[in-house]
């Protein structure tokens, strides 16, 4: 092969591109295709940065509202905290603090259901987002009271809304627990202040969680004490790997579990979808192939003459494959290399006005972020770029079996 066939290859697809058509039908389905693979690239972006978001906005949220691992004894409460602490100190663990949690009914203007989580301030901060979480008073105001006051209770910014609290308000709480009376067991009970109100952007929390100090916890829930740890990870994302390996350094008798085991569940539904949408829109790519197919086909019936003509000048038939190869790239790469700018652009703008707003009850959310992956964006343009190549074989192997003679015979 002459080293100049491909630029000659070139040259004549792009004369064919540019040059005014007899046949205006086969430049609008040209201009067609081009726009079919724009859009179905720009869909396809646009959905991955949309199932992105979620999926990243929800870890955030899960990470910053609750601790990465949580360790539980399962033959009773922790006694020595600090040695309990010190076993969990593993490579890979950054803080760890202990809690107590437990069901209990909020009785306040209402009555709604809540989970009690006993906290130590100062340690839960090392583990969970609550110190930046806060809204109104603080957590610190949980300890440290006047031994006549009556103790303290931070509330989900949700929850606090259910009940119609607010600051110095107070609130009955009512345990699962049962305690021995005169008159026989009754539910443990406490009046409590409302000293703080915290609002993490997921709802699960928001709505649900009150939180108290460990000592009012022991009264309240768990007599013995603290029921588990919390652990804070340098690398949320070896999670998986950390409580493999605290599993088996602690045994039997303990249950560590890790923050992607516990919300499995929801993200192998957004994987699901993000999935089922992607190949769904990447639909749109494949109509657009068939429309380059078509394209060239009528192409190739257009330019019989002018094919004869350069075969019989010399031209081989990789040569002549390739003008027709070369055109359908260029209209793929065009429409690829617009739709993938459209899509980050309007990714982008999506997300910088929060467009979408999601039900927080659902997806635990209030809007739906745009995340565009580079790595996202890269596997749609070479997929795209690929598949309006491979529309491309028939067409061009077509022209390249044309027979001169008969072709200007025909003529």
């Amino acid at each position: 092969m002459p080293s100049g066939a491909g630029a000659f290859a070139w040259f004549v697809a792009r004369r064919y591109l540019t040059a005014r058509r007899r046949q205006a039908f086969i430049s609008l389905i040209s201009a067609v295709s081009i726009l079919g693979v724009g859009v179905g690239v720009m869909a396809v972006i646009v959905a991955l940065a949309l199932m992105t978001g979620a999926q990243g906005e929800l870890r955030d949220r899960i990470v910053g509202s609750t601790a990465h691992i949580y360790v539980y004894k399962l033959d009773g409460p922790f006694t020595d905290l600090d040695a309990a602490r010190a076993r969990v100190q593993v490579p890979g663990v950054v803080a760890s603090a202990p809690a107590i949690l437990g069901e209990a009914l909020l009785q306040a203007n209402g009555g709604s259901g809540a989970v009690l989580k006993g906290i130590d301030p100062a340690l839960e901060s090392s583990v969970t987002d609550i110190a930046s979480a806060v809204q109104s008073g603080s957590i610190e105001a949980l300890v440290g009271r006047d031994p006549e006051a009556r103790p303290g209770i931070v509330l989900g910014a949700d929850l606090a809304d259910t009940l119609g609290l607010r600051l110095g308000d107070r609130v009955v709480a009512y345990s699962t627990a049962m305690t021995s009376t005169p008159t026989g067991l009754r539910n443990r009970s406490q009046t409590l202040e409302v000293v703080g109100i915290v609002r993490f952007g997921f709802y699960e929390v928001d709505s649900r969680f009150g939180f108290v100090s460990l000592e009012t916890a022991t009264a309240l829930v768990s007599p013995d004490g603290p029921n588990m740890l919390q652990l804070r990870l340098a690398d949320v994302d070896a999670a998986r790997g950390i409580r493999d390996r605290l599993q088996e350094a602690l045994g039997f008798n303990y249950r560590v579990e890790d923050w992607i085991q516990l919300n499995e569940n929801l993200y192998s539904a957004l994987w699901l979808e993000k999935v089922a949408i992607s190949l769904a829109i990447g639909l749109i790519v494949m109509v657009a192939a068939l429309n380059i197919v078509a394209s060239l086909v009528l192409l190739v019936m257009e330019k019989t003459r002018d094919i004869a003509i350069l075969r019989t000048m010399g031209a081989r038939v990789a040569t002549i494959r390739r003008i027709f190869m070369y055109q359908g790239l260029t209209i793929g790469l065009i429409g690829t290399m617009g739709g993938a700018v459209l899509g980050v652009t309007v990714s982008v703008l999506a997300d910088r006005f929060r467009i979408i707003k999601m039900p927080a009850d659902v997806y635990q959310i209030a809007y739906l972020p745009f995340r565009v992956q580079p790595l996202d964006v890269a596997i749609v343009v070479v997929a795209a770029i690929v598949i309006c190549f491979v529309a491309t074989i028939y067409p061009s192997r077509q022209a390249g079996r044309i027979d001169p003679a008969e072709a200007l015979r025909n003529q």
